[in-house]
């Protein structure tokens, strides 16, 4: 639960004791943005606020599931300017991310990594509760593709953000968002499950 702006302030403490981490950010949207409303701290500026701060490793960040409505004509450019991979919800249509994952492992090594998840980043026909929902987006089975595939790598931390039940009176939203948050646990370092 929570907007994304809670992510800011835990990648300042891990910062602080691990030095710039890399991230695995699964989102509708990159949350790069410089102002929104006249705040510079938004639920869509906290990892511009993190790189400007140096609390990402930015050769180690990747950015699933984006897509949807932006302010700007190339909503991808400030964060491949920073060198983040960024991964549109396109290019994962009707497929396996498996092998992104792979890929995804190898680019971040054995270094400190932090995953961070916003439950827009699936599609909205599994993920209605929340305040910005955008078509087209990932399905939960590709979202355990990607939780799953981040075993074995030097996890420091994880959230869960944007899920608001109020949008959705079924429950479903919320559900899945727990269900979500209890594979992030079982990824964990030194975690054994069966």
């Amino acid at each position: 639960g929570g907007d994304h702006t809670i992510t800011y302030p835990i990648l300042q403490a891990l910062a602080a004791k691990h030095g710039p981490v890399g991230l695995v950010h699964v989102d509708a949207h990159t949350d790069t943005g410089d102002t929104a409303l006249g705040e510079k701290i938004y639920h869509g500026t906290p990892f511009r606020r993190c790189v400007e701060e140096r609390l990402l490793d930015c050769s180690r960040v990747v950015q699933i599931g984006i897509r949807g409505s932006s302010y700007d004509p190339d909503p991808h450019e400030y964060s491949r300017q920073q060198g983040f991979r960024v991964v549109p919800a396109e290019e994962c249509w009707m497929k396996s991310l498996e092998p992104l994952m792979g890929e995804v492992r190898a680019q971040m090594g054995d270094r400190p990594v932090y995953i961070s998840f916003d439950i827009d980043g699936l599609d909205p026909a599994y993920a209605p509760g929340t305040g910005t929902p955008e078509i087209a987006g990932l399905t939960p089975a590709q979202a355990l593709e990607i939780i799953r595939g981040c075993k074995g790598l030097n996890i420091v931390g994880c959230d869960l953000v944007e899920v608001a039940p109020m949008y959705d009176v079924s429950g479903n939203t919320a559900n899945l968002g727990a269900n979500l948050l209890f594979e992030m646990l079982c990824v964990l370092p030194g975690v054994r499950t069966l």
